[in-house]
């Protein structure tokens, strides 16, 4: 397996080679933002991609989204999508040198495309993001973790063992809204940081 780094992702989606790009939001998620209260709440997309989750946020009003990706490619194709998007608000940076305080962090495929060497240390770093009571969620994959990969499988048993110690789980179960492909492959969390 090659290094997933800037480069891989860079060439990824220069080649068009992106698989898991279904030119829209997630159902999960966007079902997840529609009941959202707050347009003030501030949301980190990491791992954002095309950032559609983003931009769907941005089109209800949420303006205080912020945008993270380690591949400049898809920010750039993404701020020309959506040119009254603040440039503050893209980072174009590894997740894991990210500072910020957000209230919630919205999870679609960065876990799973994270080489599962870093998952604790995901794991680690995600409540030092989110203010008191924040929450992380988002879809995961639920299929056996093998090798091969992006993406890279896991379980709810596993993402129960690696999350329980810093978040409380509210939500962790096979999704029931996912798109025709993904029926029975994918787990919505919703965890909230512990105190």
């Amino acid at each position: 397996m090659s290094e997933l780094n800037q480069a891989y992702w860079t060439e990824r989606y220069e080649g068009g080679n992106t698989g898991w790009n279904i030119g829209y939001p997630s159902t999960p998620l966007k079902e997840y933002i529609d009941q959202l209260g707050s347009k003030e709440l501030r949301i980190l997309v990491p791992g954002a991609g095309n950032a559609y989750e983003a931009g769907y946020l941005w089109e209800q009003g949420f303006k205080n989204v912020h945008v993270l990706d380690i591949s400049k490619h898809p920010l750039d194709a993404f701020a020309m999508a959506f040119p009254t998007f603040p440039t503050s608000q893209i980072h174009h940076e590894d997740f894991f040198g990210h500072e910020g305080i957000y209230d919630i962090i919205l999870e679609q495929t960065f876990f799973c495309a994270l080489d599962p060497k870093y998952r604790e240390s995901y794991a680690k770093k995600m409540p030092g993001l989110l203010n008191t009571n924040g929450i992380l969620a988002g879809v995961m994959f639920d299929f056996p973790l093998t090798e091969k990969g992006p993406p890279f499988g896991g379980s709810i048993a596993s993402y129960r063992s690696l999350f329980e110690p810093s978040f409380e789980i509210q939500t962790m179960e096979r999704c029931r809204n996912s798109i025709p492909p993904r029926t029975g492959k994918e787990v919505f969390i919703q965890l909230v940081k512990k105190p």
